[in-house]
């Protein structure tokens, strides 16, 4: 018997030191990963465009927090205890700047003083177009989709919240200006974060690809209704608009922060006649009947747009999926119009 159990605990002995490594290797894998996590800067971002450009840079290293979450829109934000802790804890804030999320402002200057924080607004190379005042309603000059910002008609004084901003702040609606707010990002991210360098470098290169792609594809969508005029429910889309040469004829109202009166709802009735607006398009989180009493009596058909992301769930690709969604969207009004 002895004999017998002999070569068999020999061959045991030999098979124990390689079954044993993986099973000791499994603690220090773990410990490792766990402290890379740790390493990971605690980045903050406020609406759902920048976290998912900041989320695609920051594969692999981390996840960004998100402050503006769900159907929530940036123009009527109040800020929650667990966004101040948020800031307080962060590291790196991106956010577009004061003329869009105005509720952050005094936030950042006493709960942010020992982060970096990155204004996207003042990305080089970005494209800016002045804000319009009073509805956008004079037909576009649509000779060049390339016209410089200077080309926007001018109108007269309207809102006197947007007194301190000198430029339309959806700055995200033209895929260029995502790839210069990309860059933006990225070197922040270096500058915080030089470990995760390298990282963060490839994944600006692939993201910034990616929106060239994106670019290509939108271009090729809209291009066959892009002479169609039709009505916005606030006027979000001159970025868009300029880059892919569409025609908005108007909007209901220039700042979603406030309803229009119904003297003003009556003169955008009149206008969608005139004009022979095609499409009216409301937004997931403002109100929806204003649209029916636009188009009430016309030929015009309603649709729906998402500039803010409001209906979709924050990562990497909902910037992909946003201006896609509002390509599609504008495609499919105005084709069967």
């Amino acid at each position: 018997m002895k004999r017998a159990l002999g070569p068999a605990l020999k061959i045991l002995a030999l098979r124990m030191p390689a079954l044993a490594i993986p099973v000791l290797a499994i603690p220090t894998l773990l410990f490792s990963g766990t402290m890379r996590a740790a390493d990971a800067p605690v980045v903050v971002t406020s609406i759902k465009p920048i976290h998912s450009l900041v989320s695609a840079i920051m594969q692999g290293v981390g996840e960004p927090e998100l402050i503006v979450d769900g159907a929530a829109s940036p123009h009527t934000y109040n800020l929650k205890p667990s966004n101040a802790r948020a800031l307080q804890d962060a590291k790196v804030i991106f956010w577009v700047g004061p003329g869009l999320e105005a509720f952050l402002e005094k936030p950042l200057q006493a709960l942010g003083r020992d982060a970096s924080i990155a204004a996207l607004d003042d990305a080089p190379g970005l494209v800016k177009l002045p804000f319009r005042e009073g509805g956008a309603f004079e037909p576009h000059d649509d000779g060049d989709e390339h016209d410089s910002a200077s080309a926007a008609p001018e109108h007269e004084h309207a809102e006197a919240d947007h007194d301190h901003d000198p430029f339309d702040t959806h700055l995200w609606l033209d895929p260029m200006n995502a790839k210069a707010m990309a860059a933006m990002i990225t070197t922040t991210l270096v500058a915080a974060d030089p470990a995760n360098a390298l990282t963060y470098q490839g994944n600006a290169k692939a993201l910034d690809d990616k929106l060239d792609a994106l670019d290509t594809e939108i271009k090729g969508m809209v291009t066959p209704v892009k002479d169609k005029p039709f009505i916005v429910f606030h006027d979000a889309y001159q970025y868009f608009e300029h880059r892919y040469g569409i025609r908005v004829a108007g909007s209901i109202t220039v700042s979603p922060e406030t309803i229009p009166g119904a003297e003003r709802v009556s003169e955008i009735h009149r206008k969608v006649g005139e004009l022979g607006a095609t499409c009216v398009f409301a937004e997931p989180q403002f109100e929806p009947r204003l649209v029916n009493v636009v188009i009430e009596g016309t030929r015009a058909k309603s649709g729906v747009l998402d500039p803010e992301a409001a209906t979709l769930k924050a990562g990497s690709d909902l910037y992909f999926t946003l201006m896609r969604g509002i390509a599609d969207s504008m495609k499919d009004c105005l084709s069967s119009a």
